[in-house]
């Protein structure tokens, strides 16, 4: 069960599609885990980015346990786990947590199709 509300998940998709349909955003390759500083280093030309900036001040305005719900659904949507594994994926996350939450997700080009797939893994269907 997801806590994170879900118009704000939906509009963090909003925001990853935005953001990723720029020409000039270019993600060399996908992180392995929310640690890697890749994401940071890839992101650097997009501090001024209105659509990053929104979409990292939404990340940064979740406590962590929400932010490591948002990282489990992508995850889960990305099919790295199933949902009888969620709560692995949720305790995986916990565990992996940082401050940088914001910038490991928008570093994945397919974040906001990662979400809908785990929002409907979950049973929220299309809101």
């Amino acid at each position: 069960m997801i806590t994170v509300n879900l118009d704000t998940i939906s509009r963090l998709m909003d925001l990853a599609r935005t953001f990723h349909a720029k020409e000039q955003v270019v993600i060399p390759q996908e992180p392995n885990s929310p640690s890697d500083d890749w994401a940071l280093q890839a992101l650097a030309d997009h501090d001024d980015d209105e659509y990053y900036a929104e979409f990292e001040s939404i990340i940064d305005d979740l406590e962590p346990d929400q932010q490591q719900e948002v990282v489990a659904l992508m995850w889960l949507g990305r099919g790295d786990g199933t949902l009888e594994e969620w709560d692995d994926l949720l305790k995986q996350a916990g565990e992996q947590w940082n401050t940088r939450t914001a910038d490991y997700l928008i570093a994945h080009p397919f974040l906001a199709e990662y979400l809908r797939e785990g929002l409907d893994l979950q049973g929220y269907g299309e809101e």
